[in-house]
């Protein structure tokens, strides 16, 4: 009976620890890069992957929302980020690959200023 159960419980917890860890490739085009120039709104330095926020004015003039995908923090401090690396109201270039379904989405490449200093160091696909 105790067997039993705790399969039950690894069939349960394992499909959401799966989902919560996704693979690059599916949602990023690794074929494709884009870069943008916007305004920091938010920086979540956080497991799995920390994010950043930005307010990118389109060619309409509008306001876009994007965010932008990073690695895990513990790979960011090893690539020279840490917690105060970005703060809400900061100007900067950014660039990587985009999401494959379109949306203002996509995964850190490099980061810099916007008079082009590098904001930790740049990654390649494959870097998690």
């Amino acid at each position: 009976m105790r067997a039993v159960l705790i399969s039950a419980m690894l069939l349960v917890a394992i499909p959401g620890s799966l989902a919560a860890h996704h693979s690059f490739a599916v949602f990023f085009d690794e074929t494709q890069t884009v870069a943008i120039e916007g305004e920091v709104t938010a920086f979540r330095f956080t497991n799995p992957h920390a994010t950043i926020a930005l307010d990118v004015v389109g060619s309409d003039g509008n306001i876009e929302k994007w965010r932008v995908e990073t690695t895990a923090p513990v790979v960011l401090r090893r690539r020279g980020w840490s917690r105060t690396s970005l703060h809400a109201g900061d100007l900067v270039k950014i660039d990587g690959w985009p999401s494959r379904d379109g949306k203002p989405y996509l995964r850190l490449r490099s980061a810099t200023t916007m008079d082009g200093t590098p904001i930790g160091q740049a990654f390649t696909i494959g870097d998690d």
